[in-house]
């Protein structure tokens, strides 16, 4: 887990669009903060142009070589025409940027609305577009991002709970059980599953990072792109019971086996998986609670309800992982 980072007050209106404008882009005043947490991302109007969309990087999150492998990624799926949200280059090729400390990137803008997962065309859509990306992730390896492990995801995070004093002390007793009774089971589902090939993923491949248009599927936000098994980017696109969990799956496999293979012993770990990232999603927020716009737009986290909630579906996981694995006919 990283450190805490300094806090966004310096990133004021007047500095964004003087530091869209060092670029040599005209804004005409209009600006608008989108939904993100993690970075902080604007719509900014372009003087007789389109809107572009301004991503100032948390500082200390990631050094500058995983941002530019980042971009790279994805302009070399873009350059292979899969459609996703590329950032934009300077006239010098650049398209990691500085202004008054900051570190940002310019991204074209992409309409869209959220993809119907309950169709199956769209999953086979859906699949044949992972698939494509997958198979440039298989290409070779990133050098600066990290794979996602169960140290990384589960170990660390829920060990930054603990020591921290984010855990109400009549329920640490209970976290700290079921949190180490889920991740031996995530260890026994990983050694089941023997050797997967980790490939360079999207990493965060939730319904919310797609934008469907008339024209299909675009990804966005690649921010959390990294090393990691083919699986972490689809299971998070399944949901229900398990009869309609694998229809879904097998609509998907329809497009995604088009063009890239895959190995059926990961589904093995999509319960792991997702054990893994119910850890991290609360090790991030406890992370991120000095900046002011985690308590102001999260504070149902560490309450007694919530770490109660916490307790019960991470039993209900583990139950998950005894399961066998979803069939894929």
């Amino acid at each position: 887990m990283d450190t805490p980072a300094p806090p966004y007050q310096e990133l004021t209106p007047d500095l964004i669009l003087n530091a869209t404008e060092s670029l040599g882009l005209r804004c005409d005043g209009r600006l608008l903060a989108l939904n993100s947490y993690e970075n902080r991302v604007y719509q900014i109007g372009i003087e007789d142009d389109a809107p572009i969309i301004a991503k100032f990087y948390r500082p200390l999150r990631w050094p500058d070589e995983a941002i530019l492998e980042e971009h790279r990624f994805t302009r070399e799926l873009a350059d292979r025409e899969i459609p996703v949200v590329a950032p934009t280059a300077d006239s010098a090729g650049r398209t990691l940027h500085r202004f008054e400390g900051f570190r940002f990137a310019i991204y074209p803008r992409q309409p869209g609305r959220a993809p119907e997962l309950d169709d199956p065309a769209t999953l086979e859509w859906m699949g044949r577009f992972i698939g494509r990306i997958h198979a440039v992730g298989a290409i070779e390896p990133f050098a600066h991002r990290p794979t996602i492990t169960i140290e990384n995801f589960g170990v660390e995070p829920s060990r930054h709970l603990l020591a921290n004093g984010f855990i109400p002390p009549d329920l640490e007793a209970a976290y700290r059980s079921v949190v180490e009774d889920v991740l031996n089971r995530v260890r026994a589902a990983f050694a089941q599953a023997g050797h997967v090939a980790p490939i360079r993923l999207h990493g965060d491949c939730h319904p919310g990072n797609v934008l469907w248009s008339d024209a299909g599927p675009h990804f966005v936000d690649f921010d959390d792109c990294r090393m990691g098994p083919a699986v972490q980017d689809i299971w998070m696109l399944l949901s229900g019971e398990r009869a309609e969990m694998t229809r879904q799956l097998s609509s998907f496999m329809d497009g995604y086996r088009e063009f890239h293979d895959f190995n059926p012993r990961e589904l093995l770990l999509m319960e792991a998986l997702r054990t893994l990232r119910m850890i991290h999603y609360s090790g991030w927020l406890a992370l991120r609670w000095s900046d002011p716009a985690f308590p102001a737009s999260f504070p149902w986290f560490n309450t007694q309800h919530y770490w109660q909630d916490q307790i019960l579906a991470l039993r209900e996981q583990a139950a998950l992982m005894d399961e066998p694995p979803l069939n894929l006919g």
